[in-house]
């Protein structure tokens, strides 16, 4: 499956997204929120290298407060759910981002079950629960 990758700059935003029929992984500037939907289920560490990069670049903002919000993401294979954890686990080591929020959902089994692995990762993560 192909997905439309762009990365449009104008003087005052920069736009990251990752658009597919199944998923959806955009970066707002103004919130500095990651939004995920959909259902990722994409095959080892080299398919997610698109999303791998979009989470690398938005980390290199160094927003003061960063939210990844997964409220709308249904599912999320194990492969994904490495590269979400090795994300937050690095971003333990960079001191110039020192609020990282998840927003979750409590109806999504998976979200639940991983949240206090994510936490072991990265100590100051906060969840904020839908």
């Amino acid at each position: 499956m192909r997905a439309i990758h762009s990365l449009l700059e104008t003087p005052k935003e920069e736009t990251l997204e990752i658009i597919t029929k199944k998923y959806s992984v955009k970066y707002d500037t103004e919130t500095n929120t990651i939004y995920w939907q959909g259902v990722i289920r994409l095959e080892g560490f080299k398919e997610y290298e698109p999303i791998t990069q979009l989470l690398e670049k938005v980390a290199t903002l160094e927003p003061l407060r960063m939210t990844l919000n997964i409220r709308k993401l249904k599912a999320l294979n194990s492969s994904g759910i490495s590269v979400l954890g090795r994300f937050l686990f690095n971003l333990e080591n960079k001191t110039t981002i020192p609020s990282m929020v998840m927003q979750s959902s409590k109806n999504i089994i998976w979200q639940k079950k991983w949240a206090k692995n994510f936490q072991l990762l990265l100590p100051t993560l906060q969840f904020e629960w839908e």
